[in-house]
């Protein structure tokens, strides 16, 4: 792909102006680790970021329908780095084609997609979902949150998913030593 570039070039006392076709900037790729995801994630922020997480993006209330759209938007900005996690899925069902455009708008990118331990309906389902989507991407790996969290219940809150302080540390351990684990 081409990108086009003002060139401004002084003859005679005048200014001509012209565009000049350079190729178009590679994707950089920076070292680190950029956390996307909903109030589970952000709760954790603090113990993440001291965990190596250059960046947290996480609010409450995020749905998984907007990872792919996070991922550019992150991308576009020349911040999204080799290792990103998606913690999403809380507040609503995973899409497995919204998972796979969230995986290739990442690129050569390793994307980690934390499964949910969740007591809703739709638990179970989006945990299979997630699991096809990050078999079917080599840069793509699952991080199995629920089999190391479900039978802690010291790690959640009464609403069985947010995070306790224990959890919160117990999380970000869990999630680091597995990006180490799995790339």
């Amino acid at each position: 792909m081409l990108a086009m570039k003002i060139v401004r070039v002084a003859v005679a006392g005048s200014f001509v102006v012209f565009l000049a076709a350079t190729p178009a900037t590679a994707d950089p790729i920076r070292e680190g680790r950029l956390g996307i995801g909903d109030s589970v994630m952000l709760g954790a922020k603090q113990e993440l970021r001291a965990k190596g997480f250059g960046v947290v993006d996480a609010v409450v209330s995020r749905q998984f329908y907007q990872a792919p759209a996070l991922v550019r938007y992150w991308r576009r900005r020349g911040r999204l780095p080799t290792n990103l996690v998606i913690h999403l899925g809380t507040n609503g069902t995973v899409g497995l084609s919204t998972c796979y455009h969230a995986v290739r708008a990442a690129g050569r990118r390793n994307v980690f997609l934390v499964n949910l331990k969740v007591p809703r309906s739709w638990r179970v389902e989006d945990n299979h979902r997630l699991r096809r989507c990050a078999k079917r991407f080599p840069n793509a790996h699952l991080i199995d949150w629920y089999r190391h969290s479900h039978d802690r219940p010291g790690w959640f809150a009464s609403d069985g998913y947010h995070l306790t302080g224990s959890g919160r540390i117990a999380y970000a351990t869990f999630i680091k030593r597995e990006i180490a684990r799995l790339r």
